[in-house]
């Protein structure tokens, strides 16, 4: 069984500088990391901007002349991220996803973070994926990822599990805001909880995956004049259930800053994503491209399920970063509603049955 992705042998090389960005300072400390990486930039034409989309890190954008130039993105790790992010995988899953002409170059990596390719195109909002048009590009864009063999010929087995016990672990005990008390539930439920979710999703035969396992909105590039779109961010990419990379998606349909989870895909919707995505999926893997309404409607099944652990997962996640990171944004109330809409949506999710 294989837990982690296996480079292709062709995959190039990615220097590492010596350099650490002070996050209190980005503009300096991207201008020395540019100065390795663009010798023959001029330090006085470089621009800096600086992207506030991120809740995991911080992002900023290098570049001389005009900004329809050469872009280098140049990522800072958010505080005390290598708690629950494995930086290693990351680039690999970042070479692998390269090479399959899936992803950016990668240029570089440093001591805190990592630069690379701008992507020409606009980040998409709630109301783009869920265009007929947007959404079957996205679907088909999801399928290339999930049928890229990336483990050398060994069957994967997927992480999930591993890591969300590990999220566990490093959930806080307290915190001095009330709310952690009166909402969030306690670690002895979570606990429980995490249990069920293994036991239950585990026997519905989903596939296991390469997985992005963060395709939120910010995470999805459009370029309306090429007809497609690509997807970044792999800090949270791995082996994983073909179900929860979907349902995880499905969930991202209500929004990171303004939550509404009445914008999740419904039945008729779901079926056309599902359909265009097994479509494109089978196509790839070389298993036809005629899909029946009973594949549909078993992967419909299974999504949904999967979505509850998407939700947990991402509670989890919260709470960890309301105790370390520095950036600007309500963690505790984001782990609030993540777990709030596991525990409304669960009764409805399990009444679901695969059909025979």
């Amino acid at each position: 069984m294989a837990n982690y992705i296996q480079l292709p042998e062709a995959a190039p090389a990615v220097p590492k500088y010596n350099v650490t960005i002070d996050e209190r300072d980005l503009r300096a400390g991207a201008l020395n990391l540019i100065k390795e990486l663009r010798p023959h930039w001029k330090p006085a034409e470089v621009k800096v901007k600086c992207f506030t989309d991120g809740i995991t890190n911080k992002l900023i954008g290098c570049y001389v002349g005009g900004v329809t130039e050469e872009v280098v993105l140049v990522r800072i790790y958010g505080n005390k991220t290598e708690l629950f992010v494995d930086r290693e995988n990351e680039v690999k899953n970042f070479r692998v996803l390269q090479a399959h002409r899936c992803a950016p170059k990668l240029y570089c990596t440093f001591n805190n973070g990592l630069c690379y390719e701008f992507l020409q195109g606009s980040t998409l909002d709630i109301e783009h994926i869920q265009k007929p048009q947007i959404l079957r590009l996205i679907a088909k864009q999801l399928a290339r990822f999930h049928a890229i063999d990336a483990h050398n010929g060994r069957v994967p087995k997927s992480n999930l599990w591993m890591k969300m016990g590990k999220y566990l672990s490093l959930v806080p005990t307290h915190f001095q805001d009330p709310r952690f008390f009166h909402e969030v539930p306690t670690v002895a439920c979570q606990r429980e909880e995490m249990l069920w979710l293994r036991q239950s999703l585990s026997v519905l035969d989903s596939p296991v995956v390469l997985c992005h396992n963060d395709l939120l909105c910010k995470n999805i590039i459009y370029n309306q004049s090429a007809g497609h779109v690509k997807f970044i961010d792999y800090e949270y990419a791995g082996y994983n259930y073909q179900a929860y990379d979907i349902g995880n998606h499905f969930n991202e349909f209500a929004g990171v800053n303004e939550v509404d989870y009445s914008q999740y895909p419904g039945r008729t919707l779901q079926l056309q994503w599902l359909r265009t995505y097994l479509e494109a999926y089978k196509e790839l893997k070389n298993q036809g491209s005629e899909v029946s309404d009973m594949e549909v409607e078993v992967l419909y099944v299974q999504v949904n399920n999967f979505a509850l652990a998407s939700h947990f997962f991402w509670a989890l996640w919260a709470l960890i970063q309301a105790k370390y990171s520095t950036i600007d944004f309500d963690f505790l109330g984001y782990a609030i509603l993540r777990f709030g809409q596991y525990f409304k949506m669960k009764p409805e999710v399990t009444s679901l049955t695969l059909p025979k």
